[in-house]
């Protein structure tokens, strides 16, 4: 066991996990006093004594799971399922095998006379052909896999190891053997389904394994390599998973960006060396610069309003960039937030009060202020803005527009935006849409786009996490 666990331990490491040696031997301790047989203890264990940061525990989890369970799991569903074919055939695999071990008896023969890998299989013996696909992975090098496009080299590499193409012509020659020796044809063509599905089986289970290995041994990678794709992917397809996981690369990005801002904060709050002032201070001293001078300059966080098409055409990129917004609003001196369909309502309330993720859901479903079940129009939206609303705007103000100015044929009301834009310090508009589809059918992009400082294509997340780094930074 303390060997697996000093396994575990390198795995956590190459993953980011910095695990001491104090802390493997806490790990032994605890160990020690506690029972292995009840995996959430066992699990618990490990995740007290190794993970010392609130932002590791989800890699640590995920890497437990890979390494200590999961493939035992489908070594029995992918042999189990192998077995269920026979029913077609109205055998058992128990009957079958009792079978053919009479056959063998009276040919003089046993299953033993199989390599180990035939009577694994035939058997379904899943301890014995997991040890088997363990050893050809240790003497295949598996350990040294970096990448997908290495899974199918290791696997075929872990097979031949097996002699699995072998193991298989074992299998079929004593299926034509048993048929010679006056087996019944059902039970024979029972026999070679059962051989085909298991060989199938087989190889997938290898595949699964090295797949595996490269989830534990190169974690950071593979997390690295899913977090770019989901940058990349359109907000239009993802998938509820997908939606799930682009929460936790926004609360990453949202970090990464607050790192920056204090920093900046920070040599603000320094100022800038005054070369001029320096020297003149220091004429006593020869030109010495023994006394620093720096110019001090103050930033003025902004004030945002946000205006937010909630219909179902831009749900996704509303949600993200609402959760944007809030995770930086020390960013901004104050943020009001307003959704629309066709009504306007303000939701700011909403993000005063609870969660941010519970927040945005009920602010995509209208916030309780607005019917989201209607058709888009944004000339309603802004005139109703325009009537309530436009004192909110001054010259510090940057006024955030999201949609994709789809206004089903209405009144776009340009001239609200105008008067808008001439009252605030910016009004930048994010559209999901491509611009060479602005303007076009139903959309008044371009009645929009004069009354707009900025105005940019916005269908994935590196995209709306560039705006958000002009916005702040």
């Amino acid at each position: 066991m303390q060997k697996k666990i000093l396994e575990f331990t390198n795995i956590l490491r190459k993953s980011g996990i910095r695990v001491s040696t104090a802390e493997t031997l806490d790990a032994f301790a605890a160990l020690d006093e506690l029972s292995i047989d009840d995996r959430d203890v066992f699990r618990d264990a490990l995740r007290a004594t190794m993970v010392k940061r609130g932002e590791e525990v989800s890699t640590f989890d995920q890497l437990f799971e890979l390494f200590w369970s999961g493939f035992y799991d489908h070594l029995r569903d992918a042999f189990g399922t192998a077995a269920e074919g026979l029913e077609a055939f109205g055998i058992e695999l128990e009957d079958l095998l009792r079978q053919i071990a009479e056959q063998l008896q009276n040919m003089q023969g046993e299953l033993g006379d199989l390599s180990e890998l035939a009577q694994a299989m035939l058997t379904a013996d899943l301890d014995q052909l997991e040890q088997l696909i363990r050893a050809a992975a240790s003497q295949s090098g598996v350990d040294r896999i970096e990448n997908f496009l290495q899974v199918g080299f290791f696997s075929r590499r872990m097979l031949e190891q097996m002699n699995y193409e072998g193991a298989g012509q074992e299998l079929r020659d004593l299926a034509a053997r048993l048929e010679a020796a006056g087996m019944s044809p059902e039970e024979v063509a029972a026999l070679r389904a059962l051989i085909d599905r298991l060989m199938e089986a087989a190889r997938k289970s290898v595949r699964n394994f090295t797949e595996r290995s490269l989830q534990q041994h190169n974690h950071d990678y593979m997390e690295k390599f899913r977090r770019e794709t989901l940058l990349e992917k359109s907000f239009y397809h993802l998938t509820e998973e997908e939606i799930r996981k682009m929460r936790e690369v926004v609360e990453r990005l949202a970090q990464r960006i607050k790192n920056i801002l204090s920093i900046r904060r920070r040599r603000l709050k320094r100022g800038k060396l005054d070369l001029h002032q320096t020297l003149r201070r220091n004429m006593s001293h020869g030109g010495i610069p023994f006394e620093l001078a720096f110019k001090q300059r103050k930033k003025d966080r902004p004030k945002l309003v946000i205006l937010c098409d909630v219909s179902s055409s831009v749900a996704n990129v509303s949600r993200f960039m609402l959760q944007f917004v809030y995770q930086l609003q020390e960013a901004f001196t104050r943020i009001r937030s307003f959704v629309f369909v066709s009504e306007l309502g303000e939701v700011t309330q909403l993000f005063q009060e609870g969660d941010i993720n519970d927040s945005i859901e009920q602010a995509l479903d209208g916030g309780g202020v607005i019917n989201v079940y209607t058709r888009s129009n944004f000339g309603a939206a802004f005139h109703h803005f325009w009537q309530n609303f436009l004192s909110a705007i001054d010259n510090k103000t940057t006024v955030l527009v999201l949609g994709d100015a789809r206004n089903n044929y209405n009144d776009p009301r340009a001239w609200c935006l105008r008067d808008i834009h001439e009252k605030a310090k910016n009004v930048v508009w994010l559209n999901p849409e491509s611009p060479s589809a602005w303007g076009f059918g139903d959309s008044v992009m371009d009645r929009y786009r004069p009354y707009c400082d900025v105005s940019e294509e916005c269908r994935n997340l590196r995209q709306l996490s560039a705006m958000i780094d002009r916005l702040v930074l």
